[in-house]
């Protein structure tokens, strides 16, 4: 199984600075792709989810182009090939 996860430029320091990550191992959730990613990118966690292992509230997480907010969580099937994007909400005025 592969499936890459694309980490943005916010968080780039906290994976050494790849843009992409590419994991081989299986990871058939949401929540088992981020638990190998913090592995390789420890750093990642704090940034992605709390001490409850929930996703932070300004936190988005999409299998392709589905949000996983209105699919099944964490628990959303990730499928060989897939592309996992960890995309923080931006704000400003």
């Amino acid at each position: 199984m592969s499936v890459i996860v694309v980490v943005p430029p916010i968080l780039r320091e906290h994976a050494a600075g790849a843009a992409e990550v590419r994991l081989d191992e299986p990871a058939p959730t949401v929540a088992a792709v981020l638990a190998a990613l913090f592995v390789r990118h420890p750093a990642l966690r704090d940034r992605v989810v709390g001490e409850s292992g929930q996703l932070r509230p300004h936190v988005n997480v999409f299998v392709d182009s589905e949000n996983i907010r209105f699919a099944d969580g964490l628990q959303t099937a990730v499928a060989d090939g897939a592309e996992v994007t960890i995309l923080p909400a931006v704000s400003g005025g």
